[in-house]
């Protein structure tokens, strides 16, 4: 037992010893302090995953590096370029950015689109009975219409059949046609918490009343199957109206088994489609309709599209609402694998407020665990029939504590103003607000919850600072000091080099004979203006391109000063050059400009790194240094 007991006790000591040492400094640049922790954090991962593996450094080698970064980073907070308001405005955007992915439950988003992948392989066949609600109802009227909807449900418990409660009460105008009855659907076709309610609960039972953006539904669930994918298919359709009477029907009934009776002689189906189809917009692609799956279309064409077994294979006539249709089996595809589609459920997860609430419900219960959340019961109470446009006022009473601080109606009544909320019940916003308050709360903290946070936000703020201050004593200094430029062109203007070029004109001519005219004008040394305006008397038949080219920058100089390949399109017998090869020359300031600037910065770069170095105490832990390992 002792040896065990001391065992625990060095173990202890060493990782005491261990995390001390990673806390500890291990360089000082001004007042900046870095620690151990931070900077091998830097350095592995400025180190790792490099293109070019000669690029890796040694601990030593980076730090040189980091230093001369902390320098200037040291000096732009000298001229308080930190405490400007653009400065601020842009740390405060990149900080929102980066605390998005800590202030949500990642673990619990790859678990739901793994289960929306899941719900995207089925589909469950539902009706619904709906009773509408305004979003910004009172309480008394959810109330009222929560009351009404579960009172419908007994009645169905009671023996009622459920399509007749749904044409007698449903609000949803298709049930008075349809017995409430929605056909198939499958993932991301329904508002979330109806797609969630009809998704788990079983084939043959009916779900509670359930809130969505449109009010209160129940939902009776008929089956569940393996969802069959998408189908493309056409189709010949002989419309029939509405009203239609039964003589126009009739006609109808005959023109589409006409149509049917030519197939089966081998007619062919898109021609017959083009000529014949009443549905214009698929007529003039041989009756070609987009991409659906079972639930997209009405029931009664989706069951005669999906009975087609082979490609290529056509129905009988069918009818619908529409009128009477025969339909060709075009193509098929099944769901795609859960990776080629988890981006895409990615991205409809962002895109769907109520399913992020789903993910942040998770994660507000969390933190609410860890900050000890508690609610205040009777003061709950107190503002629950209190509507925010009317006149009765609220109580001052406290609601909730989150993390030791109380939170009460003043609270509320500041944050239905920040959000600019003019209607509704108090408590319709009220697990809103809790969730506001201990999201900020859980913000506040992520620095000292989260080091790779805190080191993250660090590098945001040393970069933002070390671009301001490069800009202002090195890139724009650079660009706009000519005479600091000029300067340094007259001392180093052998830097840049032209190799070996060809100086002179290319010149291109209409036809050959112009071209022996031109060639007789340049001998008897006329200038290229001179022979332009004396060929080009009534329109351009000539035209020079004069400059110096290096190897490689045109092809016709390549082609006869290098022996470069023929270009295409060109015609050697009315285009040629006149000029001479020139020796290697150092380039003008204006001819490598770019180059010269970039040259100028380094330069000023060195030489302001020699002052700061100067300027700023730098202290460094040699000993700690070596305990860090390379990458």
């Amino acid at each position: 037992m002792n040896r065990i007991f001391y065992s625990l006790i060095v173990l202890f000591a060493f990782s005491f010893s261990a995390f001390a040492q990673n806390n500890e400094v291990l360089l000082s640049v001004g007042t900046h302090e870095v620690s151990k922790a931070e900077f091998e954090h830097i350095y592995k991962k400025n180190n790792n995953n490099l293109y070019d593996q000669n690029d890796k450094k040694s601990p030593g080698e980076y730090l040189k590096l980091f230093t001369n970064f902390k320098l200037k980073v040291v000096e732009a907070e000298s001229f308080k370029m930190d405490t400007s308001q653009t400065f601020i405005n842009e740390l405060a955007g990149y900080r929102e950015e980066i605390a998005a992915p800590y202030l949500t439950d990642v673990h619990y988003e790859e678990e739901l689109v793994h289960e929306l992948y899941r719900r995207m392989e089925h589909e469950v066949s539902a009706s619904h009975i709906l009773l509408r609600l305004e979003k910004n109802a009172s309480f008394e009227k959810e109330t009222e219409v929560l009351a009404k909807i579960t009172s419908i449900r007994q009645e169905i418990v009671n023996g009622r059949d459920f399509g007749e409660a749904a044409m007698e009460y449903s609000e949803d105008p298709s049930a008075k046609t349809n017995k409430g009855n929605l056909g198939y659907f499958t993932a991301f076709m329904m508002v979330t918490p109806f797609e969630d309610a009809a998704f788990t609960t079983s084939p043959g039972k009916m779900s509670e009343p359930i809130k969505s953006d449109f009010g209160f539904h129940i939902i009776k669930v008929h089956d569940i199957r393996k969802n069959r994918g998408e189908i493309q298919v056409a189709h010949i359709m002989k419309n029939t109206p509405k009203n239609a009477t039964p003589e126009v029907k009739q006609k109808a009934k005959a023109d589409i088994d006409t149509i049917y009776a030519q197939l089966k002689n081998g007619t062919d189906f898109a021609e017959l489609a083009k000529k014949e189809s009443q549905d214009k917009r698929s007529a003039v692609k041989g009756g070609e309709m987009p991409w659906f799956s079972a639930g997209r279309i009405i029931p009664e064409f989706s069951k005669a599209a999906f009975e087609l077994e082979n490609i290529g294979d056509f129905s009988e006539p069918i009818q619908t609402d529409f009128g009477y249709h025969i339909i060709k089996k075009l193509n098929e595809r099944t769901i795609p694998p859960f990776e080629e589609e988890k981006n895409n459920i990615e991205a409809k997860i962002k895109k769907d407020a109520s399913r992020r609430t789903s993910s942040k419900k998770v994660f507000i219960q969390k933190l609410q665990a860890e900050y000890n959340f508690s609610e205040n019961a009777e003061g709950k109470k107190a503002i629950q029939s209190i509507s925010i446009e009317g006149e009765k006022e609220l109580p001052e009473t406290m609601l909730f504590t989150i993390d030791n601080k109380n939170y009460g109606t003043a609270e509320l009544s500041s944050f239905v103003s920040e959000k600019r909320i003019k209607s509704g019940a108090y408590l319709s916003v009220y697990d809103e607000w809790i969730t506001d308050e201990i999201t900020k709360l859980e913000d506040s903290k992520l620095e000292e919850k989260y080091p790779e946070f805190r080191y993250l936000m660090n590098e945001y703020h040393d970069g933002i600072l070390l671009f301001n201050i490069s800009q202002e004593k090195i890139w724009n200094y650079a660009s706009e000091d000519s005479v600091g430029l000029e300067k340094f062109y007259e001392k180093s203007k052998t830097k840049h080099n032209w190799g070996e070029r060809f100086k002179g004109s290319i010149i291109t001519c209409e036809s050959a004979e112009v071209r022996e005219q031109a060639e007789n004008l340049l001998g008897a040394e006329m200038s290229n203006e001179e022979v332009a305006a004396h060929i080009n008397t009534e329109k351009e038949l000539i035209t020079f391109t004069e400059g110096a080219w290096e190897e490689g920058r045109n092809e016709i100089v390549d082609y006869y000063v290098w022996n470069g390949k023929e270009p295409e399109s060109f015609n050697s017998a009315s285009t040629f050059i006149r000029g001479d090869k020139i020796a290697p020359e150092p380039k003008l300031l204006n001819d490598a400009r770019g180059l010269y600037i970039s040259d100028y910065q380094n330069y000023l770069e060195e030489k302001w790194l020699k002052e700061l170095h100067g300027k700023h105490k730098i202290k460094v832990n040699k000993k700690m240094l070596k305990t860090i390992e390379g990458v």
